[in-house]
């Protein structure tokens, strides 16, 4: 009997894996996707200029994704760190918050109010559960193919890949990957210790 309670384990963890992966993709990407086209459409400016930062912020989930598709351990270390920068860039910025504020009550204002909330709220459940399983980017590759516990993170990516990158190499994705987040990174460490020095939370700089 003890022998099956790992493999219960883990089949009872994927069904939450693949619920979590489906609720980023409607939190993290349809929704504010939406949004984004409705605040051009409406033509306002605060919100537009917020989301604009959050898909920049965003974009680690997106390389996080193509780093596990490769199997690269420091994937878990990009996830958590994705899912706290997230509702930071949501709240961080002074002068839009008092834009959205301060702007009149409208279909849009509440919706984008009532997303933020449900993201934020999202990303921080998300790493708390998540970070038990910050070990397994200390593992390496091989350990952590071989991990059935870790492996589990895995799955939704793979079967991410054989839909939009069949034919592509794991190699190359991983290239990928480690590229974008060495972009990622320059433009992070940019914004710490050059942008945020001059424009403080002001996102526009005022």
């Amino acid at each position: 009997m003890l022998n099956y309670l790992p493999l219960a384990i883990t089949s009872e963890l994927d069904i939450w894996v693949w619920l979590d992966y489906r609720l980023a993709v409607l939190f993290t990407v349809i929704i504010p996707l939406f949004l984004l086209v409705w605040a051009f459409v409406k033509r306002a400016e605060s919100i537009q200029h917020l989301l604009i930062i959050y898909w920049r912020v965003a974009s680690l989930l997106a390389i996080t994704v193509y780093l596990m598709i490769a199997a690269i351990p420091i994937s878990f270390f990009t996830s958590l760190i994705a899912r706290l920068l997230i509702p930071i860039s949501l709240w961080f910025w002074v002068d839009l918050n008092e834009e959205i504020r301060e702007a009149r009550n409208s279909p849009l204002k509440t919706s984008f109010t009532s997303w933020r909330v449900a993201c934020t709220i999202y990303n921080i459940i998300g790493v708390i559960l998540q970070i038990p399983f910050g070990l397994c980017g200390f593992k390496s590759r091989s350990e952590l193919l071989s991990d059935p516990l870790c492996n589990v993170w895995l799955n939704p990516p793979w079967a991410f890949k054989e839909i939009f990158h069949p034919d592509w190499p794991q190699e190359f994705i991983g290239f990928l990957g480690f590229s974008g987040l060495i972009i990622y990174t320059i433009f992070l460490c940019y914004f710490a210790l050059v942008k945020l020095q001059r424009q403080g939370r002001s996102a526009t700089g005022n």
